[in-house]
């Protein structure tokens, strides 16, 4: 057993390396830095949203205000043609009315029914009277 034996060194305790500390401030302090940006780009990205959002409100409510005083407009119409179409219909529903007939002649052709006398009213004013009967010479 006489091998060689391989040498060792005197054991030392092994120094360990002295870590240093880096100074923790610096990671924090770019940590709130970079959650600052972030928290700023996000509301800045929601004012852009909000901006947006309201215009196109405002747009859309104009439009609405717009359409209803069209559609005002456009029911008070159909409200004075059905009345109109009313009065055309009765109109049409007289015409063609047998028991009518004779009252219809009479009124369109001016004709009348030989049982019937024609009344003539006249109305005279005084006043009338007075100056066609006075002379010309004070006029």
């Amino acid at each position: 057993m006489n091998a060689i034996q391989p040498s060792r060194p005197p054991l030392q305790p092994i120094q360990k390396r002295r870590v240093i500390p880096r100074p923790k401030r610096h990671l924090r302090q770019r940590s709130y830095q970079v959650m600052a940006l972030e928290s700023t780009a996000k509301i800045a990205v929601n004012l852009v949203i909000t901006a947006v959002a309201a215009s196109a409100l405002a747009q859309l409510l104009s439009y609405h205000w717009s359409q209803q005083q069209k559609l005002g407009e456009i029911s008070t119409e159909v409200k004075l043609m059905e009345e109109h179409v009313n009065g055309l219909q009765a109109e049409f529903s007289r015409n063609f009315d047998p028991q009518q007939t004779k009252t219809i002649m009479q009124q369109q052709g001016y004709r009348f029914d030989p049982s019937q006398r024609r009344v003539v009213l006249m109305n005279h004013d005084r006043r009338e009277d007075e100056q066609t009967e006075s002379s010309p010479e004070e006029k």
